[in-house]
């Protein structure tokens, strides 16, 4: 059957309508919902006050509550197949995103990036299960546009702050903000998410292969990304603003956006020529360079190659270390990497909060630091690894909770 045949309906939708709605719901969720911190914090330092340290605590008050939704639709199965929770969950994170701008107060801002971080996880793992559910089947680059949606949030949010951050407040860039995912919520509404799996009538599986021996590799090295790639992913534009001032941090914000965009489908068809594991410790060496290169190199040519490097990475390598974890068959291999990634992210903005004194190039030095770790960490995963073990059906199943 044909590329075009098989593409064509799923379950009587076609599928490029179900890309569509969960990239959208992804775009809102985590481009908007979670990283348009990221350009927007250099305008709350100059306009509302706001101190590195404070910064650094919103920052991981969010990714708490990111641990905390994940954790849930981990756990509490039926969230993940609840359209209510999927919308309620769109309403709660645009409000955070507005009432951002009303209050001056720490403790409130703390609570608002908490909550949607607890938003942002619930809409992740309901649009993702959703897309990798009802694409099942279907040619493998149409699950890698879905996930681009994180990219074209992060490009459109990126976009909207630049275009506002000359002519007006800290707080306009805030409701704006919330305004286009209100957009894109509108634009993911119909979104249906994965029905209830049918009752197993098969013989039991045989015992998973022991890969104790590769999946902690992987564990430490996916944990340790979620330490270095957060902290680029909190401070990279305060950084180049710092060094550069100018509109070219939200300049490179956009890159990092438009270079995620294709980048999960770019890393599933190379995944068709070499193993994923070679391909991992690719994409984190790549990362590394992208972290630590607006660090060591001040000027626009550093910063703008710093961004595409970083957004084409960061996706791809959730996608790989998880497609990884489900060929692994471990017991709750994908919880548990979505647990040490999502906790990685909690630690990094703590441990970059006592270099933010001396600004932020010593804070993306760490983050490339903990990101070479990854790779060392990864070098035990691609030794030997069992590549005969997965199957054609294996392979094609993939992670209910991937970040």
């Amino acid at each position: 059957m044909s590329t075009t045949t098989r593409s064509t309906s799923v379950h009587g939708r076609s599928p490029w309508l179900i890309v569509g709605q969960a990239a959208a719901a992804l775009a809102a969720g985590i481009g908007v919902g979670r990283f348009v911190y990221t350009p927007i914090l250099p305008l709350m330092h100059a306009q509302a006050g706001l101190s590195a340290e404070l910064g650094a605590s919103l920052a991981t008050a969010n990714y708490i509550g990111y641990l905390v939704g994940a954790l849930a639709g981990t756990f509490v199965p039926a969230l993940v197949r609840s359209v209510n929770v999927l919308r309620g969950s769109l309403v709660i994170l645009i409000a955070t995103l507005a009432l951002m701008p009303v209050t001056h107060d720490g403790a409130v801002w703390f609570g608002l990036r908490l909550i949607a971080g607890v938003a942002s996880a619930l809409i992740f793992v309901i649009a993702v299960s959703a897309a990798l559910t009802r694409l099942r089947g279907q040619v493998q680059h149409l699950t890698g546009w879905a996930f681009g949606g994180v990219g074209t949030g992060i490009a459109l949010s990126g976009l909207l702050v630049l275009l506002l951050r000359s002519a007006t407040t800290w707080q306009a860039a805030w409701w704006s903000c919330a305004g286009l995912a209100a957009v894109l919520a509108a634009a993911a509404w119909g979104l249906t998410p994965a029905p209830q799996p049918a009752a197993a009538g098969q013989a039991a599986a045989p015992d998973p292969p022991r890969t104790h021996r590769w999946f902690w590799p992987l564990f430490g090295s996916y944990s340790l990304e979620g330490i270095g790639y957060i902290i680029a992913g909190t401070f990279l534009v305060a950084a180049i603003e710092q060094s550069v001032p100018g509109p070219l941090g939200s300049g490179a914000w956009i890159l990092v956006g438009l270079a995620a965009l294709p980048s999960s489908a770019l890393w599933a068809w190379l995944a068709h020529r070499w193993s994923r594991p070679s391909l991992l410790f690719a994409a984190l060496t790549i990362q590394v360079v992208g972290v630590t290169l607006p660090a060591l190199l001040g000027g626009v040519a550093p910063a703008l190659i710093s961004a595409v490097l970083f957004g084409g990475t960061f996706m791809g390598v959730s996608t790989l270390a998880l497609a990884i974890g489900t060929h692994l068959r471990g017991p709750r291999a994908v919880a548990l990497l979505t647990a040490g990634y999502s906790a990685g992210q909690i630690l990094g903005p703590m441990l970059a909060a006592p270099l933010l004194q001396h600004g932020y190039r010593q804070a993306l030095l760490l983050g490339g630091a903990v990101v070479l770790a990854a790779v060392l960490a990864a070098v035990g995963v691609w030794i030997r690894f069992p590549q005969a073990q997965a199957s054609p059906a294996l392979l094609s199943r993939s992670a209910q909770t991937p970040d």
